[in-house]
């Protein structure tokens, strides 16, 4: 496993529990001059539609297209945010969190603002959720939206064949799931091939079994691992990862991201760990939205472009 410089990985053995709200506490450590304003925003909607309100994000023109349809339910639609520059460009597919029971794509406005920013047509998407959409819907839900993008990148100043994939938490696992499980695409007539790269932002991987309510909740009380989890689907071939980690994280703990980087080495995959030392589980999603707290959304975009 590839550690990246000036970072650690850990490893605990102790069960995910990916569910735990961006709090005031989380968010102000990394943007404590405004402590009080964020507290006052918090009172009124949850955390990272929070971020929408604080984040330093410049629009500079990009353009966004809202509530494409890659599917018939109400919840099968993303937004397209597209770069103000000249395209075409590469595609990045952003998958949000909240233990697949919570979160939408507007909440992660933010998330599609920066990474336009940053020359990619980032598409957020949204995905049937708990208890409706629980495993594998949520999956295929997720399988169709990247294929819907590979499919109609080229609409959007997109280039089909640099299709790129992140999310954070729950959003990672998903990302992870999809690039190394292929029921998911194979519906679409399309395998996991189409993928160039995936960021895990903070995910699970490794958590089963659990007694974790909202882990039950979502993946069912008998799931097998070497079905759900992605540290047991990886098979040669898969897209190269970038697995990103807190090491303050006591929401998705650390031993997730070298778990999957093992997993993925042993079948000839690169996989880089990349563990920010004082991060909890906000910190790797905060700075996106606050880039001067981080440089998460820069050691994302540095990474992608290296991939071949």
């Amino acid at each position: 496993m590839n550690e990246a410089p000036g970072t650690r990985a850990t490893k605990t053995p102790h069960l995910d529990r990916p569910k735990k709200a961006l709090t005031v506490g989380a968010m102000t450590k990394f943007f404590p001059a405004a402590a009080l304003f964020i507290a006052s925003v918090l009172a009124a909607c949850s955390g990272p539609r929070t971020l929408n309100t604080v984040a330093l994000n410049p629009d500079r023109g990009t353009k966004i297209v809202r509530d494409v349809a890659y599917g018939t339910d109400p919840r099968q639609k993303l937004d397209i945010y597209i770069p103000d520059t000249e395209g075409p460009h590469p595609v990045l597919v952003f998958i949000h969190g909240g233990s697949w029971s919570s979160g939408s794509k507007g909440e992660y406005a933010f998330a599609g603002k920066r990474f336009a920013a940053l020359g990619f047509v980032t598409a957020v998407i949204n995905y049937r959720m708990v208890p409706d959409g629980a495993y594998p819907v949520f999956m295929e839900d997720t399988g169709a939206a990247v294929a819907f993008i590979h499919a109609h990148a080229g609409k959007y100043q997109g280039i089909p064949d640099r299709l790129f994939i992140t999310g954070h938490s729950a959003g990672a696992y998903n990302a992870v799931q999809v690039a190394v499980a292929p029921e998911f695409l194979a519906p679409h007539g399309v395998t996991p091939a189409i993928i160039d790269g995936v960021v895990g932002l903070a995910g699970p991987y490794d958590f089963l079994p659990s007694k974790d309510p909202d882990v039950i909740a979502a993946f069912g009380a008998d799931a097998d691992p070497k079905v759900t989890m992605p540290a047991y689907r990886a098979t040669p071939g898969a897209p190269p990862m970038l697995l990103i980690a807190g090491g303050e994280d006591d929401v998705v703990w650390p031993h997730n991201a070298p778990n999957m980087a093992a997993a993925l080495e042993k079948v000839g995959t690169e996989a880089v760990v990349k563990v920010y030392p004082t991060a909890d589980h906000a910190g790797t999603l905060v700075p996106i939205a606050l880039p001067r707290r981080g440089t998460v959304a820069a050691d994302v975009a540095a990474y992608l472009h290296t991939l071949p």
